[in-house]
């Protein structure tokens, strides 16, 4: 199955969507909308495509009712999901899908892509998690899950990420919550009980800071509290 999902926020107008496939989207207040699951996806196969385009001052908040379940089908085990986001001047995107929770034997992708300009707000949060809860460790380890994030301010290249839970290149961890703010000015930091940190971006010239908070854990939940330990921490954008 293909999924497609197109976004549009326009300042003073509620947003314009369309979604065909797996996914409807729902206005759920002004400026936020729902992602909502219509059929099972992804399965082993399946690509689903979400375009976001936020206007010139317009302010859009983007979430989903529940956790994406990736799963394997009978002849493929693959499935991605890309999102393709534009941020105009002086625009706001807050993200922040519930987990993609990686069943046993399914091997799943995501692909952010991010354009955003100078004076234009961003938040984008992701989090993964191999296994079903039900799942034991050993059955886990047969998931993959595999996430890339670009991020271009203002026509100039701040962020190229790539992060990968089970398999040979995998973290050796089961979870992974990350978020990516601009503008942000903190400094970098590192947790000192657990596998979690935040990166100071490089910054070119005519474009203010930005910063990229991960945490890793052994469950989606546990993983997002210490992202959010070091993403919350006071000075935050």
């Amino acid at each position: 199955m293909h999924t497609e999902i197109a976004i549009v926020a326009r300042a003073g107008r509620s947003p314009r969507v369309t979604a065909s496939g797996g996914l409807a989207v729902r206005q759920t207040g002004i400026d936020t909308v729902h992602l909502i699951s219509t059929a099972a996806t992804p399965l082993g196969g399946d690509t689903i495509d979400v375009r976001v385009f936020v206007e010139s001052g317009a302010s859009l908040h983007v979430e989903t009712v529940a956790a994406t379940l990736a799963l394997p089908a009978r002849h493929r085990i693959d499935s991605t999901m890309s999102w393709t986001i534009e941020v105009a001047e002086g625009a706001r995107l807050f993200l922040d899908p519930q987990p993609t929770v990686v069943a046993a034997g399914a091997d799943h992708r995501t692909v952010t892509d991010i354009v955003a300009a100078t004076t234009s707000t961003v938040i984008v949060a992701e989090h993964a998690q191999l296994g079903r809860r039900e799942e034991t460790p050993d059955h886990a380890a047969r998931a993959r899950w595999r996430g890339s994030l670009r991020l271009d301010v203002g026509e100039m290249p701040v962020l190229r990420h790539q992060l990968a839970l089970g398999g040979p290149d995998g973290t050796g961890h089961r979870a992974v919550s990350s978020v990516v703010r601009y503008p942000d000015e903190r400094a970098g930091d590192v947790s000192p009980h657990a596998y979690a940190a935040r990166l100071e971006l490089p910054r070119p010239a005519g474009v203010l800071g930005a910063t990229l908070t991960t945490g890793l854990a052994s469950s989606a939940q546990a993983a997002r509290v210490l992202c959010d330990e070091l993403d919350l921490a006071p000075t935050a954008v």
